[in-house]
């Protein structure tokens, strides 16, 4: 499909496009003033921009379905994961996961998040510049993950990389890449040959957690420990990794609201919601049509698949005043950057946590930095926003 851009008319919306993954918003806007109900015949979807359409939705699982996965090309030959089910199935197996996924133990991971957090970025702070993706945000999460998976250090950097093949898609080009492909067996047969040494020395982690969880006499099956693993290290990881990012750069862009959060840094944790709801590193998620369904004047079919864009559902100015304003003092209101409903993200938790300890531990030691625009590059995946590099130099006071 050809980006037809601001000035095309009406509105079109290609996920594909890399234009889209440098500015989302501004199609954003005019999906949800023009075409709230946005059908694309030549990629096959309707999308939902508003708010609390997509709030709705999220709620209704029973009509938008969640099989077939989050993504619009559908999740292939992925393991099973609890984001690509629906209840019944969906909900005991998110009990299972839950037994070893708790917020009680995520809030005791701080300790060790911070220890981590510092581990990787004491030592950049003798240096003029770095790759604060490379350097830091991409390494942070993968730690945090592969420490609950009981991955060794060894290992981290090649999942890392898998993942990140995994994600990316060629202009215009729905399809995952060959390397990609390559990519998501790699990271299976990974985990596959893992479970058969945690069944005979089971240890302190989640996958042995989820080897012996147990919950009504039901226990989960090798390829759904499979899936939540294969989840973990793709979602836990890279929308993280992502969010670090987008939150560097925008405190950049927003000096005084940087500044302020040195000076206040009780206000980090808001400071974590709002670049969630201003720039998510989670941009939509894909469902199906279990009926046919009227909004906004249309009928969108029974079996159809409808992306709901959570980054356009939290700039809605419906929903959020001065939504296209960036304001980290903003008071707490509800966004859709971690979800709603059955599927709200098992995750969120831990995000918000390693946010926060990062943020902090970042602004005590950099107040001050330069971000240089001409070598940022971005992430082209229709799901994540975010940057695989973002050069950053340091200005140490």
């Amino acid at each position: 499909m050809v980006y037809f851009g601001r000035m095309s008319s009406p509105p079109v919306y290609d996920p594909y496009a890399y234009e889209i993954h440098d500015d989302p918003y501004s199609v954003y806007k005019r999906l949800r003033d023009e075409a709230p109900a946005y059908h694309n015949r030549e990629r096959g979807f309707w999308a939902l921009s508003r708010f609390q359409d997509i709030y709705d939705a999220m709620h209704d699982w029973q009509t938008y379905s969640s099989h077939g996965g989050v993504a619009l090309e559908g999740s292939g030959k992925a393991p099973p994961m609890i984001i690509a089910m629906d209840p019944p199935r969906q909900v005991k197996l998110r009990r299972l996961v839950s037994s070893v996924f708790t917020p009680r133990r995520v809030a005791q991971m701080e300790p060790h998040v911070r220890a981590l957090t510092r581990k990787h970025l004491l030592p950049l702070l003798d240096r003029g510049a770095i790759d604060f993706i490379d350097d830091f945000s991409g390494k942070l999460p993968m730690e945090v993950i592969s420490v609950m998976l009981g991955v060794p250090e060894s290992d981290q950097a090649k999942l890392r990389q898998w993942s990140d093949l995994l994600l990316h898609r060629e202009p215009g080009n729905p399809s995952v890449t060959p390397a990609g492909m390559e990519a998501a067996g790699n990271l299976v047969r990974y985990f596959a040959s893992d479970l058969h040494r945690r069944r005979q020395q089971p240890g302190d982690d989640v996958i042995s957690g989820l080897l012996a969880a147990e919950v009504e006499g039901e226990r989960l099956a090798d390829d759904e420990i499979l899936g939540f693993c294969f989840l973990l290290i793709i979602a836990g990881n890279e929308t993280t990794t992502k969010m670090l990012g987008n939150a560097v750069y925008l405190l950049w862009k927003h000096p005084e609201q940087r500044q302020l959060l040195v000076r206040e840094p009780r206000r980090i944790a808001d400071a974590v919601e709002e670049v969630v709801r201003f720039d998510n590193s989670t941009q939509m998620l894909a469902r199906v049509l279990t009926r046919d369904v009227d909004l906004h004047g249309t009928t969108m079919p029974k079996g159809d698949r409808v992306i709901l864009l959570l980054g356009s559902g939290n700039r809605d100015e419906r929903a959020f005043e001065r939504a296209d304003q960036f304001d980290v003092t903003r008071p707490a209101q509800q966004h859709l950057g971690f979800g709603f409903g059955i599927h709200v993200c098992l995750g969120a938790s831990l995000a918000r946590l390693e946010g926060r300890v990062a943020l902090e531990e970042v602004l005590s030691r950099i107040p001050d930095y330069e971000i240089d625009e001409r070598g940022m590059e971005r992430v082209h995946s229709p799901n994540v926003r975010g940057y695989a590099h973002l050069p950053m130099r340091l200005r140490r006071s």
